[in-house]
């Protein structure tokens, strides 16, 4: 009896035991099993992902960020290959390939703690030997509870194990050729003769005939060859031009003594360069634009557009490349080939633009820095488009031996090769009246005969007094002794608004400025007007690099008033004012500008074929826009600001001088205007666009040009050969002003 005294007790102890397991959440029943606690963690890791660590090292293939994938690789790898010598094996597959995309799938993965398996698909998409799909095991490593790639060249193809190599063989077609709108040759592949003058040779007999011919065959005048020579003395050689045989027959005919010919097989840019800031130049691939193009399907030794319509046209005149892609054993043995693909010819670009009308403009501004721009008013297609100073596109030729002064022409501080017409950017003065007169028009706060009393001063800003041009010629001629009773001395006094334009009247012009923004609050309707004009964007000509110039609303009375007459922060460039300026002439319509006439295939029809697009419409009422083309023939007409060098022009014209302060040397001068003769003559009106920087006033240096564009469109060529200021094409007499006047 003595031995079951411990029972209860026993029991009891049991009990609080189970109470105690149970968390004090429940009582665990006395003949339950406790759940028993996981042993602890000792000296093991989960595994990472391995197919993450994949996919990270063939996303990082996709960007060529070698670097990531070296990163990846396995200790062991690392140490068996430099990060360089990794880098130039894929770089260089790749690029053999002509790899241009890549896609990879991961299939699946075998893993355990300490090594995997995992499998992928990879497909290159290459440009010259079609996709390349291959299934690959790649084998990974567990360091550090990270899992890397054990690094093998079968990873970027099976074919590639044990060190072989890829090889192309290319089949590049010749480049496609670039004519002008008739057919007639600008850019082709060709021979090609460099003319240059050794001067220590020259015979004293025939050294007039040498500088006579070669300054016709190059366009260059024959006194600056003369002066050349002097300068000189013997033992140079002097480069002129390039040309090909056929047009040089008569001086080879000739060959004075001390005329230097080279021939040299080139792509050849005719008559010195047409347009060639438009057009461009090509050059051999550059280091930094090797692997793109290696990865086109280029072997890397071609030359490639850089600029222009070489450029933009890149794809077309390259034609299609052909190609084997082979692998090859260290020792060059083919093993096997992987795919290939057929050459296709390129295809030839014909210009919008008029060899010979584009030879005038570019002579009329070569010695200048500035642009001329003719463009049909009904179509946007550009007919010349010349930028000065003007470049000879040979020069970027290494055989050419005339590109000696490649270094001249790209460190020159005139930028030459700045395409003026659609990438300088410019005040334009008073040309930007017309904006203002169709704002005002449009605020319905004046009409054509508007009154305003056209004085010498304007005085309506609170600080400060400004001066009408007439002003300034008026004290010019005081300072000659002379009165001020001549049109461009004394004030006009009352004008309408039409005389205002044909008079070109800083005061009234000002006077609509300051009335908007003070007096009706609408400082911005100047501003929006010239948005709408489609100034301080670009044209959307697309196939040369342009400028979207700049238009902003006024922040003060001073803003709004130079604004007014297109001066202060007004930026545009000459493209954009033919644009607006065929608009004009054509009742409205924005026409994007366009200088590519077709893509022309070797067999089949065009690829592409020009067709006139409009792309916006002149805000402004038909009624207001008939008032101001009326003004604008007025500005050419007898009492107009353009009347001295439109005279006896046997062609209705319109448009409109001015004169842009620069901020710095004399001011820029333009002319813009139009043409009123198809239905008389049966070719298309054109508009015409000249600026000159820093060279004087529009209506005696902008005007001249634009009557001989007028004339070499209708005639063939400028029937005045002289000008007050010298010849077309030639450097002029440039005066310095006593008053530093302005004629708008």
């Amino acid at each position: 009896m003595k031995s079951f005294r411990w029972i209860p007790i026993l029991l009891i102890v049991v009990f609080i035991s189970a109470c105690t397991s149970s968390g004090g959440g429940g009582i665990v029943g006395i003949f339950e099993t406790p759940t028993p606690l996981p042993p602890p963690q000792v000296g093991i890791t989960p595994a990472p992902d391995a197919q993450a660590a994949v996919t990270a090292f063939l996303e990082a293939l996709q960007t060529d960020d070698f670097e990531v994938m070296y990163n990846l690789l396995s200790q062991a790898s690392r140490e068996g290959v430099t990060l360089e010598d990794f880098s130039k094996r894929w770089n260089n597959v790749l690029n053999e390939m002509s790899a241009s995309s890549i896609d990879f799938t991961v299939l699946s993965s075998t893993i355990s703690p300490r090594n995997a398996e995992v499998g992928y698909s990879i497909t290159y998409k290459t440009v010259l030997a079609g996709d390349i799909q291959r299934d690959i095991v790649m084998r990974l490593v567990n360091e550090d509870n990270a899992w890397k790639v054990q690094w093998d060249d079968a990873l970027i193809l099976p074919e590639l194990a044990g060190g072989n190599l890829l090889a192309m063989e290319y089949s590049v077609p010749a480049r496609g050729d670039i004519y002008d709108n008739e057919g007639l040759p600008v850019v082709t592949q060709s021979e090609a003769l460099a003319f240059g003058i050794s001067t220590g040779e020259i015979d004293p007999d025939l050294r007039g005939t040498l500088t006579t011919e070669l300054g016709r065959l190059c366009r260059i005048d024959p006194l600056d060859i003369e002066d050349q020579i002097d300068f000189s003395g013997p033992g140079w050689y002097l480069p002129m031009c390039e040309g090909t045989r056929e047009e040089a027959q008569r001086l080879l005919s000739i060959r004075p003594g001390g005329l230097v010919v080279s021939e040299y097989t080139s792509r050849y840019y005719h008559r010195g360069g047409l347009a060639p800031q438009a057009v461009g130049y090509t050059q051999l691939i550059s280091p930094e634009q090797y692997n793109e193009y290696r990865r086109k399907g280029y072997n890397g030794s071609e030359r490639i557009g850089q600029t222009g319509i070489e450029q933009w046209a890149e794809d077309y005149l390259a034609g299609q490349h052909g190609g084997t892609l082979r692998v090859v054993s260290p020792a060059g043995q083919i093993i096997s080939t992987l795919g290939q693909s057929s050459p296709k010819p390129a295809d030839s670009i014909y210009l919008t633009i008029d060899s010979s009308l584009q030879e005038y403009a570019q002579d009329a501004i070569a010695y200048f820095r500035g642009a001329v721009v003719v463009m049909e008013v009904d179509t946007g297609r550009v007919l010349a488009m010349a930028s000065g100073p003007n470049f000879d596109p040979n020069y970027f030729e290494a055989e050419n031996p005339n590109n000696a002064g490649l270094g001249n022409l790209v460190n020159n501080s005139r930028t030459p090769m700045l395409n003026r017409a659609a990438q300088g950017q410019y005040p334009l003065g008073s040309v930007f009246k017309i904006i203002t007169m169709a704002a005002g028009l449009e605020s319905g706060l004046y009409l054509a005969d508007s009154p305003y009393d056209c004085q010498y001063e304007f005085t309506e800003l609170p600080d400060r007094i400004l001066y009408d041009w007439t002003y300034e010629y008026c004290q010019q001629a005081i300072a000659r002794g002379e009165a001020c009773n001549t049109v461009t001395t004394r004030p006009w006094g009352l004008l309408t608004l039409q005389e205002g334009l044909m008079r070109s009247c800083n005061p009234y012009f000002w006077h609509i400025g300051n009335d908007l923004y003070t007096n009706w609050q609408r400082g911005a309707d100047i501003a929006n007007m010239a948005r709408g004009f489609g100034l301080g964007s670009p044209t959307g000509i697309q196939q040369i690099p342009e400028a979207s110039g700049q238009i902003l609303d006024p922040q003060s009375q001073i803003d709004a008033v130079n604004q007014s007459i297109g001066q202060g922060d007004v930026q545009v460039t000459p493209l954009q004012v033919a644009r607006f300026v065929a608009a004009i002439a054509n009742g409205g319509t924005l026409y994007r500008p366009q200088i590519v006439e077709r893509i022309q295939p070797v067999d089949g029809d065009p690829i592409l074929a020009f067709k006139p697009e409009a792309n916006g419409v002149l805000p402004v009422r038909d009624e207001n826009l008939d008032i101001i083309r009326e003004a604008m023939f007025m500005v050419t007409g007898p009492d107009g600001t353009a009347r001295r060098d439109i005279r006896g022009l046997q062609f209705s014209v319109a448009g409109k001088t001015g004169t842009a302060e620069s901020g710095s040397g004399l001011p820029h001068a333009w002319f813009a205007g139009f043409t009123d003769n198809e239905a008389n003559t049966g070719l298309p009106d054109i508009a015409i666009v000249v600026i000159v920087e820093n060279i004087g006033q529009g209506s005696e240096y902008g005007v001249p040009i634009f009557r001989a564009m007028v004339e070499a469109y209708y005639y063939g060529s400028p029937q005045r050969q002289f000008y007050d200021w010298g010849q077309i094409g030639y450097p002029p007499y440039t005066p310095t002003p006593p008053g530093g006047g302005v004629v708008p």
